[in-house]
């Protein structure tokens, strides 16, 4: 059984967060009210991007940040994006290629619930796939290990200005994790739970208030 151990992390960090309306790499999470307390009380001093990254680099070896363009300086590696314009898809290639392991797994920004018990579980698998990818309603591209087998078909794509993550599934072998495996891990399926609109963002504030 494979473990944690010799694995990297990508995280996509140069979205525009267009819909929320906030920079995402530098919103403080908890979020800060008017008062300047925060959800969890006190005053919060890490960033969204850093709490996302915090709980993957408890799994993973190393933690690259693609295309992040903010001021302060974090503890993990910045590298570009190699395909400008090119989406969640080029984020991926671009941190698979930096990466320093063969596997790696790539979430977004915006995931302050990351569960470290199911990426753990997920890690831990028998490596005989090139991508491990779960599926609850859909597949979720940005919650899966991804081995460098995919970049020749990723870039393939990129080339041809198709940009939808899925397609590559069609051309690499796939492992998808059912919802029941999901669920005995996550019950609430908040590791999945992107903050990409004002209404997301009232939402993760009814979470953190209930935990």
């Amino acid at each position: 059984m494979a473990d944690g151990r010799g694995v990297s992390g990508v995280i996509l960090a140069g979205g525009r967060s267009r819909r929320l309306g906030i920079d995402k790499t530098t919103m403080l999470w908890p979020p800060v009210d008017d008062g300047g307390e925060t959800e969890a009380g006190g005053t919060g001093s890490r960033t969204l991007l850093e709490v996302t990254a915090s709980r993957l680099a408890e799994v993973c070896d190393e933690v690259l940040l693609v295309a992040y363009r903010g001021a302060k300086p974090l503890p993990y590696r910045t590298v570009p994006d190699l395909y400008a314009g090119g989406g969640s898809l080029g984020g991926i290639y671009s941190g698979l290629v930096a990466a320093a392991h063969e596997y790696a797994v790539a979430v977004a920004t915006d995931m302050p619930f990351l569960n470290v018990t199911l990426l753990r579980w997920m890690l831990a698998q028998p490596r005989d796939y090139d991508v491990l990818v779960p599926v609850r309603d859909e597949p979720e591209p940005l919650h899966a290990v991804y081995s460098k087998a995919c970049l020749e078909p990723m870039r393939r794509r990129l080339d041809a200005g198709r940009l939808k993550i899925a397609g590559v599934f069609e051309d690499v072998r796939v492992r998808y994790v059912d919802a029941a495996i999901l669920a005995s891990h996550d019950p609430e399926g908040l590791s999945f739970f992107n903050i990409n609109t004002p209404e997301d963002l009232t939402q993760a504030r009814k979470v953190l208030r209930r935990e």
